[in-house]
């Protein structure tokens, strides 16, 4: 598979990772439609964080832990306080270390898309399981995708929606060719019980439609490909290295 030719440096977004957790600067208030915990659905942001929590957060804890995980969005909440993180921010979670964070860029043109995956799929499914199939016979620690896509394309709202679903189209299309199973062992996943999904959008050329016909789905498509492809490929290196 062909990567991305844009290097990391040509980079326009702003970001870094300190405190286990990956803070991404918005240059202004920027539309955002996201599946996130915290700050989710449609709105407006100035920063977003994927901040990496415990594999099994509530295994062997108190009263006091219960509380703190018991309510994602004020957690990330206080973690953004913490990182000080420019308000509104949107915030997601990860099991997955943030060493396995990819970064990459795909541009055309004037239009452009920059991505921020990390990749964990111990908590694959394929979607229309039965929420309650028993699970293989060796099970699975918990695993999440998540995605994070910024554009200088201005998007309309039916063309950041067109975008989620050309995110996931291309995530699913990964995992089904990399045979990545189900936990329930049954069959071949196309995501995780709790993947998010995140577009920024821009103030560059107005988009109006973003499906796979289009420059714009190309890009996304493509981006994410590559993105789900890296961070599965720097799962496997992690495990190999235990």
């Amino acid at each position: 598979m062909n990567m991305p030719t844009q290097p990391v440096d040509a980079f326009l977004t702003r970001y870094m990772v300190r405190d286990r957790s990956l803070l991404i600067h918005l240059p202004e208030r920027r539309r955002v439609l996201s599946s996130a915990p915290r700050g989710g659905g449609v709105g407006h942001a100035r920063s977003i964080i994927n901040h990496q929590v415990p594999r099994h957060p509530l295994r062997g804890s108190g009263a006091s832990s219960q509380r703190t995980w018991s309510d994602p969005a004020r957690y990330l909440g206080d973690v953004a306080r913490r990182l000080r993180a420019p308000q509104p921010c949107v915030g997601l979670m990860t099991a997955v270390p943030l060493d396995n964070l990819v970064v990459l860029r795909e541009q055309a043109d004037d239009l452009w898309v920059e991505g921020f995956f990390t990749v964990g799929v111990t908590n694959a499914v394929r979607v229309g399981e039965s929420i309650d199939s028993t699970p293989s016979a060796n099970p699975q620690k918990p695993g999440t995708i998540n995605v994070v896509l910024i554009t200088n394309a201005a998007l309309t709202v039916s063309a950041i929606v067109t975008a989620v679903q050309v995110a996931t189209e291309s995530k699913a299309a990964v995992l089904l060719a990399n045979r990545i199973p189900s936990w329930t062992g049954r069959s071949e996943a196309t995501g995780t019980g709790t993947d998010v999904v995140v577009v920024v959008n821009g103030n560059g050329p107005l988009i109006r439609y973003s499906g796979t016909h289009t420059k714009i789905g190309e890009l996304i498509g493509r981006l994410v490909s590559h993105g789900i492809e890296s961070g599965l490929i720097k799962a496997r290196l992690r495990k190999r290295s235990r």
